[in-house]
């Protein structure tokens, strides 16, 4: 899963794509460089970040999500959004194939993703695993009763946890979840986190970042991680790549 945002904000100033030059690079390199998924936000969620109106981000999502159709008609795309209007535009207008909530949900928002028979990211904003799988829990049976049919888990890494210890321990007991809720796939968010550049002393977009972000990938596939959200596509498949070949060697 590529990372476009189509944001003046967003934590990594590499993932900054506004113009309709910029969009179209950005869809052709995650698509070029193995990408399965392109995953637009148009709301950065960094700490500190500048609230944006309803009006705003689908204004900036009709402009990426345009582009990006243009070149790639037939591309899986999901969308990053906490609103329930926001994502029927987009699944209705460019047919978005799955919304990434950031928020953890709202009965709306359930509702709206059982209407438009689309995918669904449930991602955590709680600090530890217990408290995880216990609200999952709750929220997977109502998605179900509801008639979503593909969930999936996200732990939110990032969000709502102690950035060095909290987010490492969430990784050392990811494999709980796939025990827990073995039917659905894990979507892991870490590339170029906090947890991974303040830990390393660096900054976000610097080298050792991406170093630290492919070896917390790989940490992920083997705790169970199906899908990776990344900034960096090509590194990631390669990563992915080479856990395969030991797996299936194993």
């Amino acid at each position: 899963m590529g990372i476009l945002n189509c944001t003046p904000d967003s934590f990594y100033e590499g993932s900054r794509k506004q113009t309709e030059y910029e969009i179209a690079a950005r869809a052709d390199e995650i698509i070029g460089e193995g990408g399965v998924i392109i995953d637009v936000g148009a709301y950065s969620t960094r700490p500190g970040a500048t609230a944006v109106s309803m009006e705003e981000e689908m204004a900036r999502l009709r402009g990426a999500l345009t582009v990006i159709r243009r070149g790639h008609r037939d591309a899986r795309i999901s969308v990053d959004t906490f609103r329930p209007e926001v994502a029927r535009m987009a699944v209705e207008g460019f047919g978005a194939s799955v919304i990434n909530d950031v928020s953890e949900g709202s009965q709306m928002m359930y509702e709206e993703v059982a209407r438009l028979k689309v995918g669904y990211v449930l991602m955590s904003v709680e600090p530890d695993m217990r408290s995880m799988i216990e609200r999952f829990r709750r929220e997977v049976t109502l998605l179900q009763n509801l008639g979503v049919g593909e969930i999936i888990l996200d732990p939110g890494f990032g969000f709502d946890k102690e950035v060095i210890e909290g987010n490492y321990q969430v990784l050392r007991e990811m494999g709980s979840l796939k025990t827990e809720f073995p039917d659905m796939p894990l979507l892991v968010g870490v590339s170029r986190k906090r947890m991974i550049h303040q830990l390393l002393n660096c900054k976000p977009q610097d080298a050792e970042a991406l170093q630290g972000t492919m070896l917390v990938n790989l940490i992920a596939l083997q705790q169970g991680a199906e899908i990776l959200r990344v900034h960096d596509v090509k590194e990631a498949v390669n990563t992915i790549k080479v856990y395969r070949c030991f797996s299936h060697s194993a």
